[in-house]
């Protein structure tokens, strides 16, 4: 181990479209801290984060979109041409990013370290890490994923490719290569294969995939909600939530509790089609094994059992200190109250371990008043999103909201890695 103390740390690269973001997810699976350089970049360029004046001071307000955000698309459209105005960017945010890098690799409790960057190999980070992952696919298929996915024409998917370093020269000096042109099991049988040589090499052991939660629930119990030392998400009184919003959170008298335990599982091939099984019956849509398998490239998947048997499942993603849930199930059987406190629990304890400073929860305008309540109770405030004021995170909630839910948010942490001015 070198730069780091006391940590492993793997520098992930490739270029684009190549799967990297699938890899550092399938990572982070197994037990790797995970962190997305690029991301970073574009988190101190938020409005409020350090590099967001020196940003505008040198490239000028015509590059920020109508509610004072730097547009991607306008600032990329000179970078991406302009070798000399990329260079500029880049001696504007990459020290903020690798101050930040250092400071979540000296917080992270994981011995293991994943960074993705797609210049890893063009600045100093290649010589601190210590190994060099690359991620690889065919030229054709990293054409059709830039048009496909990404909505690029053909020839703005070529000028992108074209664009970049030639992947030969990462290739070069790569310690292990990911080829990432099969099925999502291939590519996770392939990503665990090495993470399980890496583990073998530095005498360490996998993370177990389960764990148990004992929650005693008073028979209709009205717990009053968790009280937070932290600072409120919204500035002013007046963006709280209204009294019609929120559900009546009355503590009624004590009574006598009764303890639940309930599994906790994390999503794996073994049960991907558990969870397929669940996602068909509860949103009333198909899906099949493979759709989990390839969702596990962006999101992370937990399962709470009784007695063997499932109750629900949280389907969540942390990406850039945000964690964001987007499908929190209960199954109809399921005593709401247990099951959804380990759900809640579980996941913050995942989000935790990632360093994630926010959480945000959406749930379908039409959510059980029970289910509501429990998150209440856990401390989340329903918030709108102009009530968010942190611009990231109000922006991470707009991209990433999917259409009739509500949001409910919590902050996680009291300091942030990217301090604004």
């Amino acid at each position: 181990m070198g730069h780091w103390a006391n940590k492993y740390v793997i520098g992930l690269t490739g270029n684009i479209a190549m799967g990297k973001s699938a890899v550092r997810k399938l990572l982070e699976h197994f037990g790797a801290y995970t962190i997305d350089a690029d991301g970073l970049a574009h988190q101190t360029m938020a409005p409020g984060a350090p590099a967001y004046l020196p940003v505008v001071e040198t490239f000028g307000r015509w590059i920020l979109d109508r509610d004072g955000r730097i547009d991607r698309s306008k600032l990329g459209a000179v970078v991406f041409s302009h070798p000399e105005a990329l260079a500029r960017l880049e001696a504007l945010t990459h020290p903020l990013v690798s101050q930040g890098i250092d400071t979540l690799i000296s917080r992270a409790k994981q011995p293991i370290i994943v960074i993705e960057a797609i210049k890893l190999l063009e600045g100093k980070l290649a010589d601190k890490v210590d190994a060099i992952w690359v991620v690889d696919c065919k030229p054709e298929l990293q054409l059709q994923r830039l048009i496909e996915k990404r909505g690029m024409s053909e020839q703005e998917a070529r000028k992108r490719i074209e664009g970049q370093n030639p992947q030969r020269e990462k290739l070069a000096r790569a310690h292990v290569v990911i080829a990432n042109n099969g099925t999502p099991q291939e590519l996770w049988a392939q990503v665990e294969a090495e993470w399980q040589k890496l583990l073998n090499a530095l005498r360490l052991s996998r993370r177990e995939d389960a764990q148990s939660v004992s929650i005693a629930v008073p028979p209709q119990s009205h717990t009053p909600p968790t009280k937070t030392a932290l600072p409120p998400l919204h500035p002013t009184p007046e963006a709280a939530p209204s009294k019609a919003d929120t559900p009546s959170l009355q503590k009624a008298a004590p009574q006598p509790s009764a303890a639940i335990t309930v599994d906790i599982r994390r999503g794996m091939p073994k049960n991907a089609e558990q969870i397929a099984q669940v996602l068909s019956r509860m949103l009333g849509r198909p899906f099949s094994r493979i759709d989990v398998l390839t969702a596990f490239g962006e999101k992370s998947y937990l399962l709470a059992e009784i007695d063997s048997k499932i109750m629900g499942l949280a389907g969540f993603q942390v990406e850039n200190l945000i964690t964001r849930v987007d499908e929190f199930l209960l199954l109809p059987e399921a005593p709401i109250e247990p099951v959804a406190r380990a759900l809640i629990q579980a996941v913050e304890n995942a989000s935790k371990e990632l360093q994630s400073e926010v959480g945000f929860v959406y749930l379908p305008m039409n959510a059980a008043a029970a289910i509501v309540q429990v998150f209440a109770h856990s401390g989340y405030e329903r918030m709108e999103l102009e009530a968010i004021q942190v611009p990231a995170w109000r922006e991470a909630a707009q991209e990433s909201q999917p259409p009739n839910t509500q949001i409910f948010a919590k902050k996680l942490r009291p300091d942030r890695v990217l301090k604004p001015l």
